[in-house]
């Protein structure tokens, strides 16, 4: 029975691994990341260079933490944003929620409503779940905050002490920051998106 728990286990570690899932991984890590750093919580519009542009370093909001965690794997989201609204503008809600009439590379992609159309056209949108099991290292979620205000964060590989939700690294207002808070607000959306 041993000599055939053994095959099995070694079976199984062969056939899936996390090594399997890279990039997964990887996202969850430059996400982590970003929680070493000092943050002040600062939304206001700024010229950014074009592409891999950036608000200063200390400063940022929950999409700035999206967009350097992606920057970390060498996906600008930023340019990849602004292409994709200047071909199909129509189909994000720029100028239903801010009368935008055209794509600007300098806010767009630090937008939720924005982002959950990008992940949504370039990614997969994912079932909203109950479960936290049912919830990926690296996967992108979306919630609504008190005063229907938006809100975006990554699914990190660590978890709650009970096992029962992964942590979430985001920056509500005080940085960069890793919780336990995946059922904290209504959940908007559920995405993966990690391009080759």
């Amino acid at each position: 029975m041993r000599r055939f728990n053994a095959l099995f286990f070694i079976l199984c570690a062969t056939t899936y691994s996390f090594a399997d899932q890279p990039d997964i991984m990887t996202l969850s890590d430059a996400a982590k990341e970003r929680t070493k750093h000092y943050v002040i919580y600062h939304g206001s519009y700024y010229k950014l260079d074009y592409p891999n542009g950036d608000v200063p370093a200390h400063f940022g909001v929950c999409t700035d933490v999206i967009i350097r965690s992606y920057r970390a794997l060498g996906i600008d989201l930023q340019e990849r944003v602004h292409e994709d609204m200047t071909a199909n503008f129509s189909l994000y809600p720029s100028n239903r929620i801010w009368g935008l009439k055209r794509p600007d590379a300098n806010i767009d992609h630090r937008r939720v409503p924005n982002l959950q159309t990008f992940f949504s056209r370039h990614g997969s949108e994912l079932p909203i779940y109950e479960q936290g099991a049912q919830y990926q290292s690296g996967d992108i979620v979306t919630w609504m905050l008190p005063g229907n205000k938006p809100h975006i964060g990554i699914v990190s590989d660590l978890w709650s002490k009970d096992q029962e939700r992964p942590l979430i690294v985001h920056n509500i207002g005080y940085g960069p920051e890793l919780e336990d808070m995946l059922f904290d607000y209504p959940i908007t959306g559920h995405y993966r998106y990690l391009p080759k």
